[in-house]
C-alpha cells in the first residue's frame, strides 16, 4: 500500500497543456536534470489502439546524475525505481502535473535500508522541490 508512505505531488497549472509540457521539460533542465524522454501516451493510445480525442496524457522521465550515482551506490536494484517521472495531464478541462518520489520507496520494499537511502532521499527531495517550485 503506497499511499501512506509517499506523497504524490500534484498540482493544477494555469497554462495549455503544450505549455505545461515544455513548462516540466524546462524546469528539469534549469534543475540540472537530463530530460531522457517526453512522451504522448494519448499519441500512443490513437495510434496504437485507434482511441481519438483521449484526454491529453504525457510522461517526462528525467535523470538527476548525482542522484542516480548516489542511489546506485546504495544498490544496484535501486535503479529499478529509474528514472524521476512527472506526470502531465488534462482532467475536467484543467491541466495538472504530478510527481511521485520514487527514492523514498526504495527501503520499504526492500531495495536498501531506510539508513542508507537517507542520504538519497534528502538529495532527491531537494532536486524535487526546486524543480516543483518552477511550476
Amino acid at each position: 500500500m503506497l499511499g501512506p508512505m509517499v506523497e504524490v505531488l500534484r498540482k493544477e497549472v494555469d497554462c495549455e497543456f503544450e505549455m505545461a509540457v515544455a513548462r516540466v521539460e524546462q524546469a528539469i533542465i534549469d534543475e540540472g536534470f537530463t530530460v531522457l524522454l517526453s512522451k504522448s501516451i494519448h499519441g500512443v493510445l490513437k495510434e496504437k489502439l485507434g482511441i481519438e480525442n483521449y484526454p491529453k496524457y504525457t510522461f517526462v522521465l528525467a535523470c538527476g546524475p548525482e542522484i542516480a550515482k548516489a542511489a546506485i551506490e546504495v544498490s544496484k536494484d535501486v535503479g529499478t525505481l529509474f528514472p524521476c517521472s512527472f506526470a502531465v495531464y488534462e482532467e475536467n478541462e484543467s491541466v495538472f502535473v504530478s510527481h511521485t518520489p520514487l527514492m523514498e520507496v526504495a527501503a520499504e520494499v526492500g531495495l536498501a535500508t531506510k539508513e542508507a537511502m537517507a542520504p538519497v532521499v534528502e538529495m532527491t527531495t531537494a532536486a524535487t522541490k526546486a524543480v516543483w517550485s518552477r511550476f
